[in-house]
């Protein structure tokens, strides 16, 4: 666990495996809620409890987010570890004293705000144990904000291993949850898991924060001016993950208002289609962040162009052949994922596809973390929170008019439905905020392309040749892919969710072969990139030393 990783692709692809790893609990998780209560009310009610801890979190824990912290504390470290020592015990001590007021506070105002933030429950019989959940998974805005603390001195070291294992232990203590916890305790079982994933979360990286004399403590002597200063540099951030948590939020409030199931549709579909961004785009985000920091701390424009165009450039090359895939196999996912115990047949069809509009703003999703994470690490901290509150508002706007339209228009309710092939559905209301999601996070990440090509012109064209080159694959992926599914249908026993899988599976594969041959003909430089990465032990590649960075 206290392995140093340097390297930009070997940390991105370290960080990618953990990320996987995590992401297969995380399918474990979602296939043990699916099979134990499919689409329906006791799930909602579960889905519906995260949303205020997860505010919390957004505006209140991402203050003393990596992003933010890290160059500050390689700065004092730098300086003297025992001013490092200090400076990070003062900020530990206020977020600590500031959590405990906030969750204090939503406590005890938690039969006013929940029917009002979400009306769907106002009189529904399950409001009490709603409020008693969410009042539960309270704790996990605490601790993953300390954990958030945790992870910038982990980071600060090179310590990429116990930074990407942090989400594994907290999916694995949502899964103990659902297993252990609901059979004794119901829904509130359920929130102690995420409670109880939190603090793996954090506490996983407490033994190397105390073996090497890093971990904070309570202090009194605290520098103020130092923490005003932070604070009104993580304020534009913490704007910016609320304006997107804000989004979200009325998107479920939303969904409380339609039919029983919607919530856990839109959670289950995103959850999914947030594999390629967990896998690529946080991942190279979290991985070049470092060294885009050194490098402008340095004054070296030129590399940092270059690095940031490369990040770019790999994270289409992944992303792209995934958001097809994700689109023309998506039955079969959600099927082989979810399929099971409660989760039926019309369960998986709505799922499906919102899953597929979902898969539509995938690369953008991960583009909009690397450019956001480019412009922290210039202290441009204004544009993304400009950007983001557009966004957002157009993604509440777009999603309260498309469903005053989906019911007011039967022609645009019946495009909706025969384009993504749920006919007859009941429920399908909810697919427009998936849409209205998808279109928001589009004209998120042009405005993002274009205010970072406005600052380093000659950013676009080295990537749209990347992007040309991998969407063009990727239809011919498509393609292969699609036509081998009626193939696989004969061959395998599509009533069983294994067959299924195998269905998908093989035409997956020869979808990817495709994929690869096309990139060879059109001497694709990220595939040569890559397998160059791949092909040796990443762990002995020869990288040069770590150097202090700096907003």
């Amino acid at each position: 666990m206290g392995r140093e990783i340097r390297g930009l692709h070997e940390a991105a692809y370290l960080l990618a495996s953990f990320a996987f790893l995590s992401l297969i609990l995380a399918l474990i998780r979602d296939k043990l809620l699916a099979y134990t209560f499919g689409a329906g009310h006791a799930l909602d009610v579960y889905f519906a409890a995260f949303r205020i801890p997860d505010l919390i979190f957004a505006t209140v824990g991402s203050l003393v987010s990596a992003s933010i912290l890290l160059p500050y504390f390689i700065e004092r470290f730098e300086t003297s570890k025992e001013d490092g020592r200090s400076f990070s015990s003062g900020i530990f001590t206020v977020f600590f004293s500031i959590m405990i007021v906030t969750s204090v506070v939503a406590f005890f105002s938690a039969p006013w705000l929940v029917p009002k933030l979400l009306p769907g429950f106002a009189h529904d019989v399950a409001l009490p144990e709603l409020i008693i959940s969410m009042r539960i998974m309270l704790l996990s805005p605490f601790l993953l904000g300390l954990s958030n603390l945790f992870s910038s001195l982990t980071q600060m070291n090179h310590r990429f291993l116990v930074y990407a294992a942090s989400p594994v232990v907290y999916n694995a203590g949502i899964i103990g949850g659902v297993l252990i916890g609901y059979p004794l305790f119901g829904i509130t079982g359920l929130a102690w898991g995420v409670a109880g994933g939190a603090l793996l979360h954090m506490g996983i990286q407490i033994p190397f924060l105390l073996s090497e004399k890093l971990m904070p403590v309570f202090t009194l002597r605290i520098a103020w001016a130092d923490i005003e200063k932070i604070v009104f540099s993580a304020l534009p951030r913490t704007f910016t993950l609320s304006a997107n948590q804000l989004a979200s939020f009325v998107l479920i409030s939303l969904a409380s208002l339609m039919s029983v199931g919607s919530i856990s549709v839109f959670n289950f579909a995103y959850n999914l289609q947030s594999v390629s961004l967990s896998l690529i785009g946080a991942s190279y985000s979290s991985a070049v962040f470092p060294t885009l920091s050194r490098m402008l701390f340095k004054g070296h424009i030129d590399e940092f162009k270059e690095k940031m165009i490369a990040s770019a450039q790999h994270i289409i090359f992944w992303s792209m052949p995934i958001t097809i895939l994700f689109v023309v196999l998506r039955a079969q996912i959600v099927r082989t994922v979810l399929g099971a115990g409660r989760f039926n047949w019309a369960d998986t069809r709505l799922t499906a596809a919102m899953l597929a509009i979902f898969a539509v703003s995938t690369i953008g999703q991960s583009l909009i973390v690397l450019f956001v994470r480019s412009f922290y690490a210039e202290g441009k901290t204004a544009k993304p929170l400009v950007i983001n509150a557009i966004s957002a508002v157009f993604i509440i706007a777009t999603g309260y008019l498309l469903d005053k339209a989906f019911f007011a228009f039967p022609i645009f309710r019946y495009f909706v439905e025969s384009l993504m092939k749920v006919d007859g559905q009941v429920g399908t209301s909810v697919l427009v905020l998936a849409i209205a999601f998808s279109m928001g996070v589009v004209l998120n990440t042009i405005m993002h392309w274009w205010t970072y090509e406005k600052v380093y012109k000659g950013f676009t064209k080295p990537v749209a040749t990347t992007l040309f080159q991998t969407f063009s694959a990727s239809v011919i992926m498509g393609y292969v892919a699609f036509r081998s599914l009626r193939l696989f249908a004969i061959v395998f026993p599509l009533t069983k969710v294994w067959g299924v899988f195998l269905q998908g599976l093989c035409a997956g594969i020869f979808g990817l072969v495709a994929f690869v041959f096309m990139l060879m003909l059109l001497k694709n430089r990220e595939l040569v990139q890559v397998w160059s990465t791949l092909h040796k032990k990443i762990w002995k590649v020869a990288v040069p030393p770590a150097e202090v960075e700096h907003i």
